[in-house]
Formats: C-alpha cells, sequence, structure tokens
C-alpha cells in the first residue's frame, strides 16, 4: 500500500484575479452620470445668463459707439436716451418705461440707478431735455458718465 500524505496533495494559495479597466464597477457609472449632469447643469445656467443679458452686451456696444460720435447735438442725446429706453424696456418690461417721458423718466431712471444718486438728477434731467432743446445744458461725457453707471447696475 501506498503511504498518502495529505499535505503533499496540497497546492499553492490562488489569488483571483483583479478585475480589468473596464467594465468599470456601478459606483463608478453613477459618479460618472452625476458629473456629466452637474456639467450639463453648469452649461444650461451659463447659456440662459448669457441670452438674458445679451441686450446688455448690444447696449454696451452701441453706448461706446456713441461716446466715439460724442457731440452736444440735440440728436446725440435724442440717441443716447432712446438707448436708455430700449435698455430698460428689455429690464423693466412690466413698467413700460419706453411710454414715459419727462420728469417721470428721470424718475424712473434714477429710481432705477445703481444707488438711486439724487445728485444725478440735474445731469438726468439736462440729458433728457437736451434731446429737443436746441442747446445742451449739460456735456456729453457726464451724460455717458451717468449712462455707463445706470447700464452696469441693470445686470441679471
Amino acid at each position: 500500500m501506498m503511504e498518502q500524505d495529505p499535505l503533499s496533495q496540497l497546492r499553492d494559495i490562488h489569488l483571483p484575479q483583479t478585475g480589468g479597466f473596464w467594465p468599470p464597477a456601478p459606483g463608478w457609472w453613477i459618479l460618472f452620470a452625476l458629473f456629466v449632469a452637474l456639467l450639463v447643469a453648469i452649461a444650461l445656467f451659463i447659456h440662459r445668463k448669457r441670452r438674458k443679458n445679451r441686450w446688455l452686451r448690444i447696449a454696451r456696444r452701441e453706448l461706446n459707439q456713441l461716446a466715439r460720435r460724442a457731440s452736444p447735438e440735440p440728436p446725440w442725446f435724442a440717441r443716447l436716451n432712446t438707448l436708455l429706453k430700449q435698455c430698460a424696456r428689455e429690464r423693466y418690461p412690466e413698467e413700460r418705461p419706453e411710454a414715459m417721458t419727462g420728469s417721470k423718466w428721470a424718475d424712473f431712471l434714477l429710481k432705477t440707478s445703481p444707488d438711486e444718486r439724487e445728485a444725478s438728477r440735474p445731469i438726468v434731467e439736462a440729458m433728457i431735455n437736451s434731446s429737443w432743446q436746441p442747446e445742451a445744458r449739460v456735456r456729453p461725457e457726464q451724460a455717458l458718465t451717468f449712462a455707463r453707471s445706470w447700464l452696469e447696475g441693470q445686470k441679471c
């Protein structure tokens, strides 16, 4: 008879093979889906904000063009006033600013100004009146300064 040594029949311990890189575990799939959803949400947010403030970029460009052609003539002040009314209509459609004139329009501009500066009232009133009066009572630079500060306060 053969003597059997039970220890001689044992084999070395074999570790299981490691899983490969692909396919990833379910947790990685969930993490990837959350990451993609976050990227889509950020892209949509940026796109909506840019589309919402498109009028502001156009207004800044037009204001820069007006600044290059600044003159104390009534048509120049009328164009500046028209630009501000177009911007106000985009930003405050429920208040119908395009129909406002005179002191109502000046009050609206001061009310919606970044810090409602009452010190700007003479400049605003002169800017509005200079669009129809033969001589301007305000320098174009002052009107442009107010228009720029008003536009910067209109970001959504």
